[in-house]
């Protein structure tokens, strides 16, 4: 087993960054930095401290831009200790997660 660290920031699909989506930038600049591995998941509905609690959703009658956005950042804590200030920069509105975690398989493609 391996112990790696796992980051997550919580942020809207319309946050930007450099004329850039957060959530994209996070991504470019994970790869850029050699990260093991970052993916972003799309929530249908949500809500945060930012708005006051007004729930965004993806319901058909009540299209929304504002869906929450989840970037997943996977890798040592060395790594993530060097990306961390990075993530800091490009996350201005948002909250960002940082946990340990047990690695129990990792199997990667030839």
């Amino acid at each position: 087993m391996v112990t790696w660290q796992r980051l997550i920031a919580y942020v809207d699909e319309s946050d930007q960054w450099q004329g850039r989506p957060v959530y994209m930038a996070l991504v470019e600049e994970a790869k850029k930095h050699g990260i093991s591995g970052a993916t972003v998941l799309r929530g249908i509905e949500g809500f945060g401290m930012r708005d006051s609690g007004k729930i965004h959703t993806a319901r058909i009658l009540e299209l929304s831009s504002e869906l929450p956005i989840l970037v997943l950042i996977i890798d040592s804590e060395e790594a993530i200790t060097i990306f961390l200030p990075i993530v800091k920069e490009i996350v201005t509105q948002g909250l960002v997660t940082l946990e340990t975690m047990n690695v129990v398989h990792h199997g990667s493609r030839p």
